[in-house]
C-alpha cells in the first residue's frame, strides 16, 4: 500500500502538492534518473517570498540556485513589479543571459580573466547592463586597465564584508576584504582615480544569517547557540552596513542599488532601510537544507527520481544513480535526501553512490518504480541533468532545458 500524505500545510512538517502515487503514474514512461520541478509548489514559493518581503522591496533572482532559463523567465514574470534583475555567478553566464534577453545583471563574485571582462564591456555597449563585483584594489587596477584599453567604462558593485567577529569565533564567510570603515574609505578614494569605472552598487550579504541553519541536521544541541549568535550578529551587521552605505554616499557616490539578504534572512533584511533590494534563489526550489530553518517553511518544488533496480533483502532497495552531493563542508547534510515514498532513508555506511544508491523503506516497491529525492542545495541539481520535467496538478506538462542541456557549464 502506498503512503498517502495529508493534503494540508502544517508548520514544522514537510507537505507536498504531489503524492507518491502521482509520481509513480506520471513518471512510468520516462527513463531515469530525471529531474523535475512542480510548478504548483513553485507558485506557492514565489507567493511566499512576496509575502515574506511584505511586497515592500524588489527581489533579485540568484541564478546559481536555478540554472534554467525557462524557470528564470517564469519566476521573473510571476514576481512582476517586484523583479529587480538577476544575480549571476559567472561572467560567461551573465553575457549568455544577456543574449537570452535578460537585462540588469549583477555578477555576485569578482573575476579577473581579461577576455571574460572584455565580453562584459561588449554587452554593456549594446545597452545591456552587467555589473561586476569588486573588493580589492587589484580588482580596480585590472578593470581600469581593460576599460582604458577598450575605451569603455565598467559598472562596479562594492562587496562589503558582513561577517561578525565574536571573541574566539569568526561568524561568517571569508569573501570580501572590505571589513572596516577605514578600508572602505581607502577603497572609495581609489575608485575616484579610475576614470573607466563607475560605482553603481553595494552588496552586504549576511551569509551567516541567510546560509546557516537554525537547527543543523544531526546537531540539535547547536540550535540555542546559533540562535544567540544570529540575533547578536543581525544587530551588529545591520548597523555596520548602514554606516558603510552612509560613508559611500557622503563620499559623493550615487548608488543605483544596495543589495543584501537571502532566503534565510529576508525578515531581518527588512529591518535595514538602506537596502533597496534582496537576493533570493533557494527559496523558489526549497532544497532539503532549508528544512533546518525555524522562521519559514517553503514547499519542496524540485527534485530528482531514481529507478529501483535491485532488492538485495527485505526493506532494502537499490536505485540506479544518485551520487549528487552538494558543495560546502562535507557532512551528512550535503547528501540528497529520499523524499518519497514517505519514511525512506539512506544507509549511513553507503550514502548516495556514484552509480547506485541503496535506500531503506517499509514500502513494498517493485523493480522500475521511482524513488523521489531532494537535493541538499537548489542550483546544483541542474548541473546533473540536461532537462527538467515540469509538473502541473500531478501531471507532466512540459520538458525544459537546464543550462547543461543548452551546452553550458560555467563553473
Amino acid at each position: 500500500m502506498l503512503t498517502i500524505k495529508e493534503p494540508l500545510i502544517k508548520k514544522g512538517l514537510i507537505f507536498y502538492t504531489m503524492e507518491y502515487a502521482d509520481f509513480c503514474s506520471a513518471l512510468e514512461a520516462y527513463p531515469k534518473p530525471l529531474a523535475f520541478v512542480d510548478l504548483d509548489a513553485l507558485d506557492e514559493n514565489i507567493q511566499l517570498v512576496k509575502e515574506r518581503v511584505k511586497y515592500k522591496i524588489p527581489i533579485r533572482i540568484a541564478t546559481k540556485s536555478i540554472r534554467c532559463v525557462w524557470i528564470l523567465n517564469y519566476i521573473r514574470e510571476q514576481l512582476g513589479e517586484l523583479y529587480a534583475g538577476l544575480m549571476a555567478f559567472s561572467p560567461e553566464e551573465a553575457v549568455w543571459l544577456c543574449q537570452k534577453g535578460f537585462e540588469n545583471i549583477v555578477i555576485g563574485y569578482p573575476y579577473v580573466h581579461s577576455q571574460s571582462l572584455k565580453n562584459i564591456l561588449a554587452q554593456n555597449s549594446a545597452q545591456k547592463k552587467i555589473v561586476v563585483m569588486v573588493d580589492l584594489i587589484e580588482h580596480l587596477d585590472r578593470l581600469q586597465h581593460i576599460g582604458w584599453s577598450e575605451g569603455k567604462q565598467f559598472l562596479v558593485c562594492v562587496d562589503l564584508d558582513m561577517s561578525t567577529r565574536f571573541p574566539f569565533l569568526y561568524f561568517g564567510v571569508y569573501r570580501s576584504s572590505i571589513r572596516t570603515e577605514k578600508k572602505l574609505k581607502e577603497f572609495l578614494a581609489y575608485i575616484r582615480k579610475c576614470s573607466h569605472l563607475r560605482l553603481v552598487g553595494a552588496m552586504g550579504y549576511e551569509a551567516q544569517i541567510s546560509g546557516v541553519q537554525d537547527i543543523p541536521l544531526g546537531k540539535p544541541f547547536w540550535a540555542p547557540i546559533i540562535r544567540i549568535l544570529k540575533k547578536n550578529s543581525i544587530h551588529s551587521l545591520t548597523a555596520r552596513r548602514q554606516k558603510m552605505i552612509q560613508i559611500i554616499k557622503q563620499t559623493g557616490f550615487s548608488l543605483e542599488f544596495v543589495n543584501g539578504g537571502g532566503t534565510g534572512s529576508l525578515e531581518s533584511s527588512l529591518q535595514d532601510a538602506t537596502l533597496t533590494e534582496v537576493t533570493v534563489g533557494s527559496a523558489f526550489f526549497a532544497p532539503a537544507l532549508f528544512e533546518g530553518y525555524s522562521n519559514f517553511r517553503h514547499r519542496p518544488a524540485a527534485g530528482f527520481a531514481l529507478e529501483v533496480t535491485r532488492n538485495p533483502e527485505k526493506g532494502v532497495y537499490t536505485c540506479a544513480g544518485g551520487g549528487y552531493v552538494a558543495s560546502g563542508a562535507a557532512g551528512m547534510d550535503k547528501l540528497p535526501q529520499p523524499w518519497l515514498p514517505q519514511g525512506a532513508s539512506l544507509i549511513r555506511n553507503e550514502g548516495a553512490g556514484e552509480v547506485q544508491t541503496p535506500i531503506v523503506t517499509k514500502e513494498l516497491l517493485r523493480l522500475g518504480m521511482p524513488v523521489i529525492f531532494r537535493h541538499a542545495k537548489a542550483g546544483e541539481l541542474c548541473e546533473r541533468f540536461n532537462s527538467l520535467l515540469l509538473f502541473r496538478k500531478g501531471k507532466v506538462v512540459q520538458e525544459v532545458l537546464t543550462y547543461r542541456g543548452e551546452g553550458k557549464c560555467f563553473l
